[in-house]
This record gives structure tokens, C-alpha cells and sequence, in this order.
């Protein structure tokens, strides 16, 4: 029993195939739409790569890329078709090519799908990926004067004032590393040298951060040096007082950013997913709608179009056994005592045992 039937008159399917006609070039916009999305989230993880580390976080926007590009390939084949299914005697050419046209949109549009899906389970690798970066750049931010490093002092500040945060995980993060280039450190003051010698690792650790983690909203000067000593500084206290540093971490910043974008995209993917789904689904009714007024043989009656033309559980019994007999065709049987084709194959006694010979007449 065929899915969903319903009874097509010429004048429907002639309206069905127009509006699939239209709806198939804001298809194809559609597809430009998810094309431009891929790219801009490209660009944007582009912008920031020095701080993320290597990984699959462009799995995502090239895959929006391409299914945007497949999407205005298809459509723009499902327009053509649409416009001539109009009519019948020009729906023939399309009879064979209608079927695998709608099998492959069908998968077409399970990709995008997965690439709206794929948008929302991408903040785990993302995360790392952030949190991998940052902690090697804030490593390699003194280190100005080292060819494929001297970049990165740049980079964490403009993304640190960009994103008015502080570190990786916070602003404590610049506690436990030497930021500060050695070149700039007096080797003859006592007190840098009492420093370099109380840490195991010779490092020049202290309690400060870099300039770019303040906030310029502060009502009081940036106190970027001895945030945990009270007595530093006046009327003062690191416990209660609130800080005039970004408190928020690089990583959840950029997190927050990236996500807030891919939400977006993973919206928008979604909506283009069901128009494109509907469409569909309205080819599917042409395409079936089509063939049956063609097999009736009169064009101007009505004919029956359906999604499925048995129920879902013959149709995917159908299928698998398809697919279970997709490579059985080349293969040898190898059941036991069928392993040679000829075996039931009786020989053919070539011998003339039986045979007379007349004897040859012996010369006179």
C-alpha cells in the first residue's frame, strides 16, 4: 500500500511542477546562503589559528562549503527538471534520470544535516583545541626576537583587549610562566637574580600581568604588578576588592564567540535542511504523479503520486536485501561440492574401443 497517496488532476501537477520550478532557484540561493556561512566561519577561525592548536576544527566549514556548492548544482538540475515535467512529452527524456535524481538529493540533504548538527557538537574539540593554543602562545610570549614566535606577543594582546580577557583559563595563568623577555631583565639587580634563583626551572615568575589584560573602565590606575600583595599598593585589598583586570579567560571568551556563531549557522543550516526537504517531497510527488499518468497513457487524466509506493517496512526490507545483493553478483559460490561449475558435468568417453576400423587392403 503506497505512503501518503494523493490524486493529482493536469492542472496540479502543472502547478506542483511551477512552484518546484521556483522553490528549486531559492534552492539554489539557499545553497549560496550555506556556501557564505562556511566561508565566514572559515575566515573566522582563520583570523585566530596562531592560538588554537592543529586539529579538525575545519571539519565543520568545509563541509558547509561543500554542501553549499552540491546544493547549487542540484538545484539548479532540479529547476531544469521541474520547469519540463510541465510537460509530459518533455518529462520523458527526465523518466530514468528522475529516480536517482531524487535518491541523491535525498542524501544531499542528509549531509546538510549532519553539517547543522555537526555545528553544535563541535564546541568539545573546539574547546581543546582553544585551550592547547593559548597555553603554547602564552608560553612563546616573550619570546619577541625568535623567527615563527616574535608574532604571537601581538597576537595575545590584541585578542586580550579584543576580548577583554585575561590568560587561558584566567589571569593567573601569567603567575606560573616568564612572560617577561630576558632582554629586558637587570641581570645586576639583586632582586631579579633572587628570583631566577628561587625557582627550580631559573624562570622569572611573577605576580603581574601583561598590559593588555586591563580594563580600561577601571575608576583607578591598572594595577598590573603585585596583584596579591596588599601592602604594595594603597587602599588596597587583593581578597575583596574587585580587580581592574579582565577576570574572564581567553579560552572561555573565544568559546563563547565561536559558539554564539556556529549557533547561528547550525539555525540557519537547520531551516535550509526542512526547505530542502520539502522540496523534496514535492518532487518525489511529481516524479510518482508523472510516471503513473504516462503508464495510463491518457495525459489530461488524473494520476496518483505517493512518497513511497509500498509501506516503510517492505520498502526498507527491499532496500537492505539491495543492498545485501550489491556484491554478490561476481562472487563464486563456495558451498561445499559446488566449488567447480562443471561438477555435475558427466566426461565424455573419447575412446574408440568400440569403433570398427576397416583395415587398409594390403598392396599387391
Amino acid at each position: 500500500m503506497a505512503v501518503l497517496k494523493v490524486k493529482f488532476t493536469k492542472t496540479k501537477r502543472d502547478k506542483l511542477a511551477q512552484i518546484l520550478w521556483i522553490l528549486n532557484w531559492v534552492s539554489v540561493v539557499s545553497g549560496i546562503i550555506l556556501f557564505s556561512l562556511g566561508l565566514f566561519l572559515k575566515i573566522e577561525i582563520k583570523k585566530r589559528s596562531e592560538v588554537m592548536a592543529k586539529g579538525d576544527v575545519n571539519s565543520v566549514p568545509n563541509v558547509l562549503i561543500s554542501v553549499g556548492v552540491i546544493a547549487c548544482i542540484i538545484n539548479f538540475l532540479g529547476g531544469k527538471i521541474c520547469y519540463d515535467c510541465s510537460d509530459a512529452n518533455k518529462f520523458s527524456r527526465w523518466k530514468l534520470v528522475m529516480l536517482p535524481y531524487i535518491v541523491c538529493t535525498f542524501c544531499f540533504t542528509f549531509c546538510i544535516l549532519v553539517g547543522a548538527l555537526m555545528c553544535y557538537a563541535m564546541r568539545n574539540e573546539l574547546e581543546e583545541s582553544l585551550y592547547l593554543g593559548l597555553r603554547d602562545a602564552i608560553k612563546f610570549y616573550k619570546d619577541t626576537d625568535i623567527p615563527g614566535r616574535c608574532f604571537l606577543k601581538k597576537t595575545v594582546d590584541m585578542l586580550q583587549i579584543g576580548f577583554q580577557c585575561c590568560g587561558n583559563n584566567g589571569f593567573r595563568d601569567w603567575f606560573e610562566i616568564q612572560w617577561v623577555s630576558a632582554r629586558y631583565l637587570n641581570m645586576a639587580s639583586k632582586e631579579v637574580l633572587d628570583r631566577l634563583k628561587s625557582n627550580v626551572d631559573g624562570k622569572f615568575l611573577v605576580d603581574g600581568v601583561p598590559f593588555s589584560c586591563c580594563n580600561p573602565s577601571s575608576p583607578r590606575p591598572c594595577i598590573q604588578y603585585q596583584l596579591t600583595n596588599n601592602s604594595a599598593h594603597y587602599n588596597y585589598d587583593f581578597l575583596t576588592e574587585e580587580l581592574n583586570i579582565w577576570v574572564k579567560g581567553c579560552r572561555e571568551a573565544l568559546l563563547d564567540y565561536y559558539t554564539a556563531i556556529m549557533r547561528y549557522i547550525g539555525i540557519a543550516a537547520l531551516l535550509i535542511w526542512l526547505f530542502e526537504l520539502s522540496v523534496l517531497i514535492g518532487v518525489r510527488y511529481l516524479q510518482t504523479a508523472m510516471k503513473n499518468v504516462l503508464l495510463v497513457g491518457d495525459l489530461e487524466s488524473e494520476s496518483d503520486g505517493w512518497l513511497l509506493e509500498n509501506s516503510f517496512v517492505e520498502t526498507a526490507r527491499y532496500s537492505v536485501n539491495i543492498i545485501k545483493n550489491l556484491g554478490k553478483a561476481n562472487q563464486i559460490s563456495t558451498v561445499s561440492g559446488m566449488n567447480d561449475p562443471n561438477i555435475d558435468v558427466q566426461n565424455t568417453n573419447c575412446s574408440k574401443t568400440n569403433v570398427t576400423t576397416k583395415s587398409i587392403p594390403a598392396a599387391s
